[in-house]
């Protein structure tokens, strides 16, 4: 159980994720915070993270830290993602026994569960066919590092947990084109199109300048170029696949709620989901995400990419049985989202 005086390590308290613990336990007035940015610490190199460990002593550890992206971050960079999230996790669960933590809540994803799952995905699915092969690295190494997890538990008695949360959005999310997954990505895209549509081409600027666009900006020198290169423009924004697959959303806030009350009621060495039991196709989401920020463009589905599993909807029985359920609808995320953005890319509306 969480404590006041608890000493309570956040790994990747930066991301996405790891942001969202954090000002959840800082709500919850938790003073005795450990965080070190990848700067400061890579988990990558287990001698680094034995002397962290052993230097700082915490009690707690939520693993939030690991090399994430979409489709096409994971099917580009296929070996950086296997390999940096094997030896992050296996750095921090080893270190993390190692120091006598209390417990660790390991962060997975829906990714880990076999591309053609029956849905809405159970827990027990894990294994029982083959990964999604575009994400396949990544997905693996949750798998590795979930293992790790229960095998500990049973060969030391630790009490590290795994959860598997699904597609996650909100403030402090990865909007670079080339790496984001698909609502940060096309919050984006409408965004850029919004501002050439409204001729605010400083604002294009200003915007690439705070969150980078990922790809190598042509010769000519003008970012314009290569976002026109991309498909977004003023008349039409290209997405990529059908938009026919079906995704589940959870805002990041509402994760970081589910992490703390796990952290406090749940001690089994099994793996947990956390989502909405929601889903809804990427059409869908795209017509979402383009009334909130405000484009009034054509949006063209470009099917010769891929479209990735199917359908990734989690069954979380399991989870409302504990007493938990999210509290932030899609729409209403959405909006928190976007007003993040924007005011982080000091641009405005």
């Amino acid at each position: 159980m969480l404590k006041q005086d608890s000493r309570i390590y956040v790994a990747g308290h930066r991301g996405l994720v790891g942001s969202a613990i954090l000002r959840r336990l800082r709500e919850g007035q938790f003073p005795g915070l450990i965080t070190r940015t990848s700067a400061e610490l890579d988990l990558r190199r287990q001698a680094d993270a034995e002397r962290f460990f052993e230097k700082e002593r915490p009690e707690f550890v939520f693993m939030a830290a690991a090399k994430v992206g979409g489709i096409l971050a994971n099917n580009t960079y296929r070996a950086d993602f296997i390999y940096d999230n094997i030896m992050i996790a296996a750095n921090a669960i080893h270190s993390s026994f190692q120091c006598g933590v209390k417990k660790l809540l390991n962060l997975g994803s829906s990714c880990i569960y076999p591309k053609l799952a029956p849905q809405p995905m159970k827990e027990d699915y894990l294994l029982t066919g083959l990964l999604e092969p575009t994400n396949e690295p990544y997905a693996v190494a949750k798998i590795a590092a979930i293992k790790l997890c229960q095998y500990y538990n049973d060969q030391y008695g630790t009490n590290f947990i795994s959860v598997m949360p699904t597609n996650l959005y909100g403030s402090h999310d990865n909007f670079n084109l080339e790496t984001a997954h698909v609502l940060p990505s096309l919050m984006r895209k409408f965004h850029l199109g919004k501002l050439f549509q409204e001729k605010r081409h400083d604002a294009i600027a200003k915007d690439i300048q705070r969150f980078p666009v990922g790809f190598q900006i042509d010769s000519t020198g003008d970012p314009e170029s290569i976002l026109n290169n991309l498909g977004i423009t003023g008349s039409h924004i290209t997405l990529w696949g059908s938009g026919s697959p079906y995704r589940e959303f959870l805002h990041v806030d509402d994760l970081a709620d589910a992490a703390v009350f796990l952290m406090e009621h749940y001690n089994e060495s099994e793996i947990i989901n956390i989502g909405t039991g929601e889903d809804l196709p990427i059409k869908e989401l795209a017509a979402l995400v383009r009334k909130a920020v405000g484009y009034q463009g054509e949006i063209i589905w470009d099917q010769s990419k891929p479209d990735g599993t199917p359908r990734k909807l989690l069954d979380v029985t399991k989870m409302t049985s504990l007493g938990w359920r999210p509290k932030i609808s899609l729409e209403q995320g959405i909006r928190k989202t976007y007003e993040w953005y924007v005011t982080s890319s000091n641009i405005g509306n």
